[in-house]
């Protein structure tokens, strides 16, 4: 069968589930927000305004994206024509990725959700319920979502990403006045960099000092989780991914999951590699590096070893497919 991973290694997974000042009448920053392990993005309040800069929207984005977020109460302060201006605390939104859905779980604030693209990969107790009640709508696929039914919602904000610097959908969205932020957190190389998005989040529902203590337990049991872990002196060996179609994706070796799997005491088959996000190798590939692994993390939706083996017969040539070394990080498996 296929083993479910351990709390301590599905927590960690979970939670992992800038440049121009806005011109205001207000005085300079009087705080600078500095994130600790997150490198995408910043804040600055000014009064009672605060300013957030997303330092790289997408990969190789030419130039950071700036959002002025105004309290609902408060008027609107002069600003230049590249600041966004976003009302908070928002009310209603839609989420466009899962992990954005652990972020708004987390923050106890899931009742804000009205829309989701392909609501039946979310596997949230708190978000299933909404979506089982009616109150979250199904808005098809992420990259082909329905815009009229987005648009017909009138969420007070949709939070979004982009994989290559299509913002078509933020120009459309933004003629209906609706806004709509870009999350980067899956550009983060260290698991806490990407938790640490949990206080972007935040910002735009008036939880701020709740996300600063989440993070904060966070990343305390994660570094002492790692320095249990440094005290390994034979570290097994792991691979991650699987097959789609004839090409087999899996973590670079500066990817989030690599620092994961380097911090829990493994060693990453390919952990020498220099790129951050996902490789695509051959099976023949990855069975010439991977044959005689310890430990295989990471197989997609399947249920188990049968359902793998039906899938593709050549998983079984891996010595940890018949060994009862291979794991899934999804506990409803």
């Amino acid at each position: 069968m296929i083993r479910t991973l351990s709390i301590p290694f599905i927590f960690l997974c979970t939670l992992c589930f800038v440049s121009c000042q806005p011109h205001t009448k207000t005085d300079d920053a009087e705080e600078v927000s500095d994130t600790h392990f997150a490198k995408g993005f910043s804040i600055k309040k000014y009064g009672t305004y605060t300013e957030v800069i997303i330092k790289e929207p997408y990969p190789n984005a030419p130039k950071a994206i700036r959002y002025l977020l105004v309290p609902k109460h408060e008027s609107i302060p002069p600003h230049d024509n590249e600041v966004q201006v976003i009302r908070t605390p928002i009310e209603s939104i839609v989420c466009t990725s899962t992990s954005h859905i652990a972020l708004l779980d987390q923050l106890n604030a899931i009742d804000l959700l009205v829309g989701f693209p392909s609501t039946d990969l979310i596997s949230t107790s708190r978000a299933r319920a909404q979506i089982d009640a009616g109150k979250v709508t199904e808005l098809g696929i992420d990259n082909n979502m329905n815009m009229e039914l987005l648009i017909a919602l009138q969420p007070e904000l949709v939070m979004g990403y982009s994989l290559a610097g299509d913002l078509s959908k933020l120009d459309k969205l933004k003629e209906f006045g609706i806004p709509m932020v870009i999350n980067a957190e899956y550009l983060e190389d260290h698991p806490l960099g990407r938790a640490e998005w949990i206080k972007y989040f935040a910002l735009f529902i008036d939880k701020e000092q709740m996300a600063d203590s989440i993070f904060t337990t966070i990343k305390n049991e994660y570094l002492k989780s790692e320095a249990i872990a440094s005290q390994v002196t034979s570290k097994p060996t792991v691979m991650s991914g699987i097959l789609y179609g004839d090409a087999w994706f899996l973590p670079g070796g500066k990817n989030y999951m690599a620092k994961l799997f380097s911090d829990a005491g493994y060693r990453y088959l390919w952990e020498d590699d220099s790129s951050n996000g996902f490789l695509k190798l051959s099976f023949e590939t990855v069975l010439a590096k991977g044959e005689t692994v310890d430990y295989w993390i990471g197989v997609g939706s399947f249920k188990s070893l049968s359902e793998m083996k039906s899938a593709e017969e050549r998983y079984s040539l891996f010595r940890v497919f018949n060994d009862g070394g291979v794991y899934t990080y999804d506990a409803r498996k």
